[in-house]
């Protein structure tokens, strides 16, 4: 998986990393963050594989937990693609509003 200017608002990546620019979540946690404000509720598959590729990427690490919780945090990395992908996403709905307005 890449996170790039193409991909839609619903990635989970994408709404992972948003989960994520705030505080560290755990699964669970970024789950219901993500159900909130999204209306987007991704799956323990989807979530978990998104996690793998993320990390993989160098966008999120794993925090250290006292407990069976595995909560991950933003890297700086991550947060660079971050703006970078909401830039784009702003991008995309100035244009589509902008020819809604005048089309």
């Amino acid at each position: 998986m890449t996170v790039n200017a193409n991909e839609s608002a619903r990635d989970p990546g994408l709404l992972i990393l948003a989960s994520l620019a705030d505080i560290p979540r755990h699964g669970y946690s970024m789950i219901e963050d993500i159900a909130s404000w999204s209306g987007t509720r991704l799956g323990p598959g989807t979530l978990y594989g998104a996690l793998a590729r993320l990390q993989e990427r160098g966008l999120i690490e794993p925090v250290e937990s006292v407990d069976r919780r595995r909560p991950y945090r933003l890297t700086a990395a991550g947060a660079a693609v971050l703006a970078e992908q909401l830039d784009s996403l702003e991008r995309v709905v100035e244009i589509a509003r902008g020819r809604l307005i005048h089309g």
